[in-house]
């Protein structure tokens, strides 16, 4: 069985990652174990739990888990940045660690797959232009399941594990350049262990 340790910045990464890795576990037929720490309070704070992580794990050799997968959005900083940040944090676990970095944020991802928010809400919804402005895809993503008459009680993220587990990911990766970036490494993970353990 793989671990793979999640670090994120909110609830939304989290319930996206742990579905969507899930998903790409089954197709690859490869048991994990996922262990999720999201820390709340954006990118700065994630960065600053990754040097914490980072140093008690070198002290706890026996935790070190097989994979981990950064969670922050880009934010109006950019892929690269984000990258730069989160290289300088893991240095000493750079050959375990892959980045999900939403261009501008990740609500828009969950906004990019118009089937599959259908299948979940019983219609589609739009493809919001990309602006730097999270207000504005949290907004249009209630907006979008309230015009399905669907009500979010919890802002939403009730149903992002049924909105990835609905996803065409193909479409994803053709739709947006950070979400192949992320897709393809992950997938890249999971053959390499996928050819070990065959």
């Amino acid at each position: 069985m793989r671990s793979v340790n999640l670090l994120v910045e909110d609830t939304v990464h989290e319930d996206f990652l742990v579905a969507l890795v899930q998903r790409v576990a089954n197709a690859y037929n490869i048991e994990i174990k996922i262990k999720v720490s999201s820390v709340r309070g954006g990118h700065e704070t994630v960065i600053t739990e990754l040097r914490q992580y980072q140093q008690d794990l070198q002290h706890n050799a026996e935790d070190l888990p097989d994979l981990i997968i950064v969670g922050t959005d880009s934010n109006g900083r950019g892929f690269l940045q984000r990258e730069k940040e989160i290289n300088q944090s893991t240095s000493d676990l750079a050959d375990r660690v892959i980045y999900m970095i939403p261009q501008p944020h990740i609500e828009r991802w969950l906004l990019l797959n118009a089937e599959a928010f259908k299948k979940v809400f019983g219609r589609g919804c739009s493809v919001p232009k990309r602006k730097y402005d999270r207000e504005r895809y949290k907004r249009l993503l209630l907006q979008a399941i309230r015009d399905a008459d669907v009500i979010p009680l919890l802002g939403g993220i009730e149903h992002i594990a049924d909105l990835v587990n609905a996803m065409d990911f193909q479409h994803l990766e053709q739709s947006d350049r950070s979400f192949r970036r992320f897709f393809r490494a992950l997938q890249h993970q999971f053959g390499a262990w996928q050819q070990t353990e065959n």
